[in-house]
């Protein structure tokens, strides 16, 4: 029987502004160090960008540290987290000799720049993004830094003159600063920055669902972790979480995301990994029910995922040589953005490293 493959090209939500400057293609992303990577993650980013890399495209991946310090956390996780952070993303494809992986704290240049555009942005634009009411809607006090989050992200990704960003669909609007903070440098001071285009995946990587509440997304941030499956769980564990996933009362194997999401999500886990589409799936399982049909997603996660677990278990253990990745990825990034940090120092009028030419005027005494 031939297998219809599904196709993981990204769909172009924005084009290029009009320019006559021909940029060098870049793609930029990031991705914060707050714990282990679930399958929404990995289906709907990281994949993606291993898919990239292996297209021999220039690729930029930044542990977006700094992102994750805008809300109270602890210390110790964090620096925790960057390295499971860099070990998993390795273990999942991420080759750091044909891709630039850092951790953006270690690049002083995405602070600067973000000052600089947060001098070309207003209070009411930041305001009216959905993530800042979304999240600032339960603090009693409101940090700077989650007000100010969306500047930082636009200075990430302007600040390496990307000229693609694949992104989820939550993250289109803080996209949309990005392009107008870019436009408004251009026009103000000079063609400096692309406009990025903005990758959305087309396939149905973004319609992974919680597993106990199928009516929200799979998220790091849901207090029940039943409801996502880790990249490092082990095969016991995934295999109960899918037997307890939440579907309905139908027995029918069948892929209708609006009226059935429980079920949906199973299919759709699975179609990503087996490379058919949730359609075909259904008729290939039409004679099971639900709960045997569970038995073979788990098992196919389980086949998939163990080798990047103990590949992350691995890298883990091997704290020296994920500094070292990380170091030169930072010195390939560096190259980049002081290049760009010294054009943009220039052009604002302020003084690139420092150098000043002091006059000194001889008194003569009379």
């Amino acid at each position: 029987m031939i297998l219809k493959k599904i196709s993981v090209c990204c769909h172009t939500l924005v084009r290029f502004c009009h320019s006559n400057v021909k940029w060098k293609e870049r793609v930029f992303s990031g991705i914060q160090p707050t714990g282990t990577l679930h399958l929404g993650n990995y289906f709907g980013a990281v994949s993606k960008w291993v898919q990239l890399q292996n297209e021999n495209k220039e690729v930029v991946f930044s542990i977006v540290d700094m992102h994750s310090i805008t809300l109270p956390y602890n210390t110790k996780d964090l620096e925790k987290n960057v390295y499971l952070m860099a070990a998993s993303l390795i273990a999942c494809g991420i080759d750091p000799q044909r891709s630039t992986l850092f951790l953006q704290s270690q690049v002083p240049e995405h602070t600067q720049l973000s000052w600089v555009l947060g001098c070309l942005t207003t209070m009411p634009r930041l305001g009216q993004l959905p993530q800042f009411k979304e999240k600032s809607s339960t603090l009693k006090d409101v940090p700077l830094g989650l007000y100010l989050y969306p500047v930082l992200q636009a200075a990430d990704i302007l600040l390496y003159k990307a000229t693609k960003v694949p992104v989820g669909e939550d993250q289109i609007q803080h996209l949309q600063l990005a392009h107008s903070l870019a436009r408004t440098f251009n026009k103000r001071f000079g063609e400096t920055f692309p406009v990025p285009e903005v990758l959305i995946q087309k396939d149905c990587s973004s319609r992974i669902r919680n597993l106990r509440d199928p009516m929200k997304k799979m998220s790091k941030s849901h207090p029940d972790a039943r409801g996502r499956i880790e990249i490092t769980d082990e095969p016991d564990v995934i295999v109960e979480k899918v037997k307890k996933a939440v579907t309905d009362c139908k027995s029918e194997v069948t892929y209708d995301p609006e009226n059935r999401p429980g079920v949906s999500t199973l299919l759709t886990m699975h179609s990503l990994i087996c490379g058919l589409l949730p359609e075909e799936i259904c008729e290939e399982n039409m004679l099971l029910d639900t709960g045997r049909y569970k038995s073979i997603v788990a098992e196919a996660l389980v086949e998939k995922f163990t080798p990047i677990r103990q590949e992350i278990l691995k890298l883990i253990d091997s704290p020296e040589y994920l500094s070292k990745v990380l170091q030169e990825g930072q010195q390939r990034a560096n190259l980049i953005a002081l290049d760009t940090w010294q054009e943009v120092a220039s052009k604002i009028g302020t003084i690139p490293n420092n150098k000043i030419e002091i006059h000194t005027t001889k008194i003569q005494n009379n």
